[in-house]
């Protein structure tokens, strides 16, 4: 991880390592283990990783981008506050969705200062600092999620430890 560069070098890359904190967490589970309903929200290891692909598809290619949701990869209105994954979705899918949706969040955020800004109905005049550090935040806390889950799945079904 870059610690000691441009404030920009080190905001991606902060988001980055985030990005792959929240895979690992749950990459080497079955399938059925990464749909385990543990807690009382929709929140599965496998539907962190859909989430954090259609936060990836909103902010990037939908708000910065101007994209039409035909035009965005994987993009359905399910992206819309949904942790929905479909029965015929594998954990692998939804994680190279993911990884898809992030390498196209690179090269459109690329294409904006840090200081550029837009605005959005629901948060108001947001800059691109804003919706890198805002997607900081949001997979910061989701691989925290996933790692306690991963941790509960591990402990019950004695899958070997990730590492």
């Amino acid at each position: 991880m870059n610690t000691n560069g441009t404030e920009r070098a080190v905001v991606e890359s902060v988001l980055d390592a985030n990005r792959r904190a929240l895979i690992e967490c749950v990459r080497g589970l079955s399938d059925e283990n990464a749909r385990r309903r543990l807690v009382i929200s929709l929140s599965t290891p496998i539907s962190l990783i859909k989430h954090a692909a259609a936060a990836e598809r909103i902010w990037f290619q939908r708000f910065w981008a101007g994209l039409d949701e035909s035009e965005c990869d994987g993009y359905s209105r399910r992206d819309e506050g949904t942790f929905f994954v479909s029965d015929d979705e594998t954990l692998e899918d939804v994680i190279a969705e993911f990884e898809r949706a992030s390498v196209r969040s690179r090269d459109i955020a690329s294409r904006f200062a840090l200081d550029d800004t837009k605005l959005n109905p629901r948060e108001g005049t947001v800059s691109m600092r804003w919706t890198l550090l805002a997607m900081i935040q949001e997979f910061a806390r989701h691989a925290g999620h996933a790692d306690i889950l991963r941790e509960q799945i591990d402990a019950e079904v004695s899958e070997p430890p990730r590492g």
